[in-house]
Parts: structure tokens; C-alpha cells; sequence
């Protein structure tokens, strides 16, 4: 059987996916991202008269999971009933990753790949006085689970 793109109806429009049909299982996705920087700019981010990027950037990538349908067209609005986002100091900068879960018939690795974007361009955000050739690099799903397509696990974890 030919594999086809979901987004697309029998004539090349664009469509959200009808979900109607599929059972309720449960969904988990974990993304993550990398945010390169400057060794100075690593040193000084904890020192930021913004605030802790690291904590603001996890809040964001919390918010930004919650509203991932309102940025991404296609995207189902889903009831999420865990978000978690992670930002830790690593050996090039900011390492960022996020897990998300619901029970519904659609997979969110769309709002796990969200929050972790928005929690890295909050990193960006915070520190761009220190170091404008910040790098936000990596964005990827790591693993998903539920669902018809059942089990993914990127071959080599960040």
C-alpha cells in the first residue's frame, strides 16, 4: 500500500486529519533541542537581570505545549494531562527537552516539538544581549508512543 501524507485530501488540499474514528489510547512524545552559545554567554546565563532563562524558558515551553493548535494550522486542540520541559547547562549550551502526555485519539509529538522550540527561543530571548550568534540546533522527536503506529525511538539520543 502507498503511504501518503495525512494533511492531504485525494486532490492535494491541505486538510486536519479526521480523527473521529480512532480509539482513545494513551499518548506520550519527547522532543528536544539544543541551544548552542558562547562559553562566556553559558557562564553568565545564570547571573541574567531578566530572570533564570532556564526556569522562564521551561515555563514557556509549558504554555506554548497548551497552545500548540493555535500556532500550527492542522493541529487538533488536545487536553493534555502532563507537560514537563527540562532545560539544562550542557557542554555547548542549553540542552532542552520535553515530554508531553494526553489520552485522545491523535499523538502529540506535535506539542512536545513545540514546547521545546519555544522554551529554546526563550533562551534566545534571554540572552541575546550577551551573544546574537546563538544557535538553536536539533530540534527532534526522541520517542512517541500510543497509537495505531505504536513505539518510535530516535536512533541516538542528544
Amino acid at each position: 500500500m502507498k503511504q501518503r501524507l495525512s494533511h492531504y485530501d485525494d486532490r492535494g488540499r491541505a486538510r486536519m486529519v479526521d480523527v473521529s474514528a480512532k480509539p482513545p489510547t494513551a499518548r506520550r512524545a519527547v522532543a528536544s533541542v539544543l541551544v548552542e552559545m558562547k562559553p562566556a554567554t553559558r557562564k553568565a546565563l545564570r547571573d541574567n537581570p531578566k530572570g533564570n532563562p532556564l526556569e522562564i524558558a521551561r515555563i514557556a515551553g509549558i504554555a506554548a505545549a497548551k497552545r500548540t493548535a493555535e500556532l500550527i494550522p492542522l493541529c487538533h486542540p488536545l487536553m493534555l494531562s502532563h507537560v514537563d520541559v527540562r532545560a539544562e547547562m550542557c557542554k555547548n549550551g542549553v540542552l532542552i527537552t520535553s515530554e508531553v502526555r494526553s489520552t485522545g485519539p491523535t499523538g502529540v509529538e506535535m506539542e512536545a516539538l513545540t514546547a521545546a522550540a519555544v522554551a529554546a527561543l526563550t533562551v534566545y530571548d534571554m540572552c541575546k544581549a550577551l551573544d546574537k550568534a546563538i544557535e538553536i540546533t536539533r530540534l527532534r522527536l526522541l520517542e512517541k508512543s500510543g497509537g495505531k503506529s505504536g513505539i518510535f525511538r530516535a536512533c541516538h539520543q542528544v
